[in-house]
């Protein structure tokens, strides 16, 4: 194939006996500040899925683990155990007829338990893998980055009036807080970085560095230990 497909559109014979990638955009809903859509995760690991050479995209998993997020309304989380078993299921089913499966994560709080959940997966034999959607620099949420990223993809729901600074520490030094009290602890407004002068320009340059990054690693296809491409 010279070009992505949508998986939920192509009929079940169609797929038979075929070597298909499989990708899967993994998102969350969750609260990104005051000014960005509370599927901002997803937009972005399907935005990235779909851009992919030689794929077949499937629907995105649009929930996923927030509970740092749920002092904010709107925030649904499904926790990272349900996580995990979502994953490990969705590639025991899926590799019935498929022969490689890469599951592209838009949100930082899924790691964990994709990384576990691939593991395994690869340790019963099968081809699957997972990626980031990650660029050196980047701010931690909802800030420079996310903001430009949606300003690119999907500027009509981006409200650049309502944008403001919000925490600027190192989020290494907001880990020990966030655990203990969620993001609502270590920020009022759920903002980490710095918005405010987000451009669809900064967005789309920072969207091709992600595609880049996914396609090479895609091309190469070396999974590390715990599934993640390298």
């Amino acid at each position: 194939m010279s070009s992505p497909r949508d998986l939920a559109a192509i009929p079940s014979p169609a797929l038979e006996g075929t070597a298909l990638t499989v990708v899967v955009p993994v998102g969350s809903f969750e609260q990104h500040g005051p000014h960005l859509p509370l599927d901002t995760d997803t937009r972005i690991a399907r935005a990235v899925a779909q851009a992919l050479p030689d794929v077949v995209v499937a629907p995105a998993v649009e929930y996923g683990a927030s509970g740092e997020h749920e002092g904010f309304a709107g925030t649904i989380s499904i926790g990272a155990e349900a996580m995990e078993t979502l994953v490990v299921e969705y590639g025991r089913s899926a590799f019935r007829w498929t022969k490689r499966v890469l599951f592209v994560n838009g949100h930082g709080g899924n790691g964990p338990a994709l990384a576990k959940a691939v593991a395994l997966l690869r340790y019963e034999g099968r081809d699957a893998a997972w990626v980031p959607c990650a660029v050196a620099g980047a701010d931690a949420h909802a800030g420079h980055t996310e903001t430009s990223l949606l300003l690119h993809l999907s500027p009509d729901l981006v409200h650049m009036s309502l944008a403001e600074t919000g925490n600027l520490s190192p989020i290494a030094d907001l880990m020990p807080g966030m655990r203990s009290g969620g993001m609502v602890a270590v920020s009022q407004n759920g903002v980490l970085g710095n918005p405010v002068g987000a451009t669809a320009e900064d967005g789309a340059y920072i969207f091709g560095e992600l595609v880049g990054r996914v396609t090479d690693g895609l091309a190469r296809w070396e999974p590390g230990p715990d599934g993640r491409l390298r």
